[in-house]
């Protein structure tokens, strides 16, 4: 056996111990000996390999955001390529979210997990501002200069506000709260991600589009509809 791999085995142990206790505790909620013994390893492994919890707990987060973050960078620049002239909006809202909801991978406990986790952050005032930031932010911008191509002369108030909407939709499906099971009488099921992904790509391609039209109508002098007047 190669000398370095129980000393992989054991981080890895340790991630995946960590990143559960996390997604099922919150930050707060866990401590480094909870982990420990949840990774079978010794008191202090964790903080060996890792450093203090904080540590761990970014470490948890970008193993995956670095997976996802290429997966869908590498979509975005095929669609790019393939575009003769502007991308389309389906095409890079697909790119944005089909590498982290189709796949193999969501069925996964060790994804599961980490959506759970991402969907706790996301949400806390705590946390969510800054760790999305330092994790995701250059992704999203280039997803953000990809629309600016889509839809030439959209404003950033239209832009960064449909791509709150499309954030919120995802971190819901992330949290796989059972709620739209409820709702909808087991037609829907929060578990079924790739389903998710369709009505969620279709439903915000549409929303954006929805900005193209208003572009058009603004350019021809028609009043805005609605009570957002610009200021």
């Amino acid at each position: 056996m190669n000398k370095t791999e129980p000393r992989l085995d054991r981080r890895t142990a340790i991630l995946d111990a960590a990143e559960e206790q996390f997604a099922k505790h919150g930050y707060d909620g866990v401590t480094l000996r909870a982990i420990a013994r949840r990774a079978g390893v010794d008191l202090a492994l964790p903080n060996y390999y890792f450093g203090p919890k904080r540590d761990l707990f970014d470490a948890v987060l970008f193993r995956r955001a670095e997976i996802l973050n290429k997966a869908r960078l590498d979509q975005l620049d095929q669609c790019l390529e393939e575009s003769d002239q502007a991308p389309s909006v389906e095409a890079i809202i697909r790119a944005y979210l089909e590498p982290m909801l189709t796949g193999e991978q969501v069925e996964e406990e060790g994804w599961k997990n980490y959506y759970a986790l991402i969907a706790y952050v996301n949400n806390s005032p705590e946390w969510g501002g800054q760790l999305m930031t330092q994790f995701f932010d250059p992704l999203v911008y280039r997803f953000m200069d990809a629309l600016r191509l889509a839809l030439p002369g959209i404003e950033d108030r239209d832009l960064y506000w449909g791509y709150h909407c499309l954030s919120g939709a995802l971190t819901l499906t992330f949290a796989q709260t059972g709620r739209i099971d409820h709702l909808s009488g087991g037609s829907c099921r929060s578990s079924d991600l790739m389903d998710a992904c369709e009505h969620m790509v279709q439903f915000t391609t549409a929303g954006f589009e929805a900005f193209r039209k208003q572009m058009t109508a603004d350019k021809k002098g028609r009043p805005r509809k609605g009570p957002s007047t610009r200021r």
